[in-house]
């Protein structure tokens, strides 16, 4: 009987050890490398009372590792589109970075931003990183999430998309400002 609440109260005591450690519902693991890291529903590192998703590299990397989702852009076609995430940072020591792409047909992308012109570096307390991007009428797939290129651990809690109006900057690249006709040949702007 004693062994069998010694070993009752071991389980409960790794219990949230166990479930810290399994993949957040719904997330997956991609990107170049992603032998090099890994993820996880993390209930120790918090915000505003909510668990949070953690990446990690797990040694030394050749490229990068993503937490991430996909889904089908039906319900934002032709809207411009915010993602915001709260995001902490541990030892990142190339660049880490929230990331949205909109996607066409057979995944041509429409539209991207990884934050790799604004990259979160080093150990950071929780900071909202925003992600704004138009998404075309033709779109097929939105995918997001945040990425780790080199070594280092981030958090990711809080996330929402809203639909923003165009008074809203979009904050990386897009096919749609691409006109009908050249412009600028002589590169005088």
């Amino acid at each position: 009987m004693r062994t069998l609440l010694s070993r009752i109260s071991v389980v409960l005591i790794l219990l949230p050890v166990m479930a810290s450690a399994a993949a957040p519902a719904g997330w997956f693991l991609a990107g170049s490398d992603p032998g090099a890291y890994q993820i996880e529903r993390d209930v120790s590192v918090v915000r505003d009372g909510q668990a949070s998703g953690r990446l990690a590299s797990t040694g030394p990397s050749r490229g990068f590792g993503t937490m991430m989702q996909s889904f089908d852009s039906e319900d934002y076609r032709g809207k411009r589109l915010k993602l915001s995430a709260w995001v902490k940072s541990k030892d990142v020591k190339d660049w880490a970075g929230v990331w949205m792409r909109v996607d066409g047909k057979e995944k041509s992308t429409l539209a991207f931003d990884n934050m790799q012109q604004r990259p979160i570096k080093g150990t950071k307390d929780w900071t909202r990183c925003d992600i704004v991007l138009d998404v075309a009428d033709h779109a097929s797939w939105i995918s997001f999430g945040i990425l780790v290129a080199g070594q280092g651990t981030v958090w990711m809690n809080g996330v929402q998309f809203q639909v923003v109006d165009t008074s809203v900057p979009v904050t990386g690249t897009s096919s749609l400002s691409q006109g009908k006709k050249p412009t600028n040949l002589n590169f005088g702007n």
